[in-house]
């Protein structure tokens, strides 16, 4: 009987993200200043952002990221549903692409780029297929379904693969999460809230920024 295992060697961007342990993700019905959103993020000590492609000139928001590369910032493409979607979000500039399902093609354009693929899966069959698919890390979607208790249930028979929880992700469940064995986790509404980004509320983004940053610190503190 042959069982899956950890791989010999991963990208180098799993490292890296399990220290950062948190990917603020930028998902909005209308046009953000994502490049104002990524400096408030990076002053705040979070160097990971995810935009959706679902997000109105999220192509051209990525492109624009690229001067905030040498602050450190990690820049990725979400809900990549198709080989297409990651070749572009590829020629833009990114670090990391993300897709909800189990998108083998993604990956393979992610790779022969170089780039990480962040593949969702939500049932354990899904979780290792995306594994099989060549995942960086499975992305565990959506949170409503795969609350902590279920995200600890799944990583029983799986402790090998990299999981991380998006949907539902907000300050009173990820700490539960990362008791789970999350190697991090996606955030989105509860870190950069649409409304306050579509109102021009800096001063309430900054202040969940600074709540996430003592929430990540807090999880790498040993009890």
């Amino acid at each position: 009987m042959t069982i899956d295992r950890a791989r010999a060697t991963q990208h180098p961007l799993v490292d890296e993200l399990a220290q950062a342990r948190l990917i603020a993700i930028i998902r909005a019905g209308h046009e953000v200043d994502v490049d104002t959103v990524a400096g408030l993020l990076l002053d705040g000590g979070i160097r990971y952002i995810e935009v959706t492609l679902t997000t109105p000139g999220a192509i051209e928001a990525i492109a624009a990221l690229q001067h905030r590369r040498p602050e450190g910032l990690r820049v990725g493409a979400g809900t990549v549903l198709s080989a297409a979607d990651a070749t572009t979000a590829v020629r833009v500039g990114v670090d990391f692409v993300v897709s909800p399902t189990v998108e083998p093609d993604v990956v393979a354009v992610a790779h022969e780029a170089g780039h990480a693929a962040f593949i969702g899966g939500l049932t354990p069959t899904e979780i290792l297929a995306a594994w099989r698919a060549g995942a960086d890390v499975v992305k565990v979607f959506p949170g409503r379904v795969a609350n902590p208790g279920y995200f600890s249930d799944v990583r029983g028979p799986l402790p090998h693969i990299p999981l991380m929880p998006t949907g539902n992700v907000d300050l009173e469940t990820a700490p539960a999460y990362f008791d789970a064995g999350a190697i991090a986790v996606g955030v989105g509404r509860a870190l950069v809230n649409p409304r306050h980004l579509r109102e021009g509320d800096l001063e309430s983004v900054r202040a969940d920024i600074a709540r996430w940053r003592r929430l990540v610190e807090d999880s790498a503190t040993p009890a």
